[in-house]
């Protein structure tokens, strides 16, 4: 409990500062709030202390402008290389914020009975990926990037990475037709205004934010919803959100589905934000090799 407190005194804290900065330089103040908001405090890991399932796979590091960026290949027979791409279907799995390629380890023992080559992607400053910032549309050009050399026809998103997901899909070409959202939030103006509520940030440093947006990535905050990017979408897939999500609203997993008219929508109750479930798994599955 101490520890709770202690944490939420010291972003408030933060916050505080953040608000009077603005005032006195607005710049500094801005930057560094865009600064907390986009670069992640966990999910970086370190090749000598690699989690044991990823030293199970075929690592890649694949260089993209000024970064690197990490993907591992698990393959239906080890003696094949990944440069081989395994299977004639791969399924790619993107993760979500603060983590890495190392949380598909319950899922990866129900997708290798597929007998499909499985590609996990390290995020944007995560895993071993390089960087300090995280965003969406970064996050997309990276999918693009293993989507043009490996050409997978399923992807499996979860958390912020089901967004990119839906992001990428609505911006690039791609062959992929079917997908499967786990925990995946919609509206990039609810996390926003989540992140805004957290520090009890001023009008001025949210909109600054908003502004922010619409520079860096030519989208506005009202635009930037997994929903719209699914409104008009023809792939296949499946959204499973669970009641008890503490981290994105149910709501938001119904909203996507909604939208998303070749969805199916599960829904799970216990389960929390990570939907680790076997049952759930072996729907997933069921659904991959229809």
């Amino acid at each position: 409990m101490f520890e709770k407190i202690s944490q939420l005194l010291l972003v408030k804290t933060v916050g505080c500062y953040v608000n009077i900065m603005s005032f006195i330089a607005p710049e500094k103040s801005f930057a560094l709030a865009y600064k907390l908001f986009s670069e992640p405090r966990k999910g970086r890991l370190k090749k000598v202390l690699l989690p044991k399932t990823l030293l199970d796979a075929d690592f890649k590091t694949h260089i993209y402008e000024d970064h690197e960026f990490q993907t591992y290949t698990w393959t239906p027979d080890k003696t094949q290389q990944s440069e081989n791409k395994g299977n004639d279907e791969i399924i790619l799995l993107i993760h979500g914020w603060e983590s890495n390629a190392s949380r598909w380890k319950k899922l990866l023992k129900h997708l290798k009975k597929t007998k499909k080559t499985i590609i996990a992607i390290d995020g944007p400053a995560h895993g071993l990926t390089s960087g300090k910032e995280f965003n969406v549309p970064q996050y997309a050009k990276y999918i693009n990037l293993i989507v043009q050399e490996y050409n997978p026809s399923i992807a499996i998103g979860h958390s912020i990475g089901g967004n990119a997901l839906a992001y990428y899909q609505a911006h690039y070409k791609h062959n992929i037709n079917k997908m499967v959202l786990l925990g995946a939030p919609s509206d990039f103006e609810i996390i926003l205004k989540n992140y805004v509520r957290l520090l009890s940030l001023n009008s001025r440093v949210h909109q600054s934010l908003i502004a922010f947006t619409k520079k860096k990535f030519n989208i506005t905050v009202s635009e930037f919803s997994a929903a719209k990017f699914l409104e008009n979408s023809t792939i296949n897939g499946i959204v499973a959100h669970d009641q008890d999500d503490k981290v994105v609203l149910f709501e938001e997993g119904k909203k996507i589905s909604n939208a998303w008219k070749t969805s199916q929508f599960i829904e799970t109750k216990g389960l929390g934000h990570s939907l680790h479930d076997a049952y759930l798994y072996q729907t997933i599955v069921d659904f991959i090799e229809k």
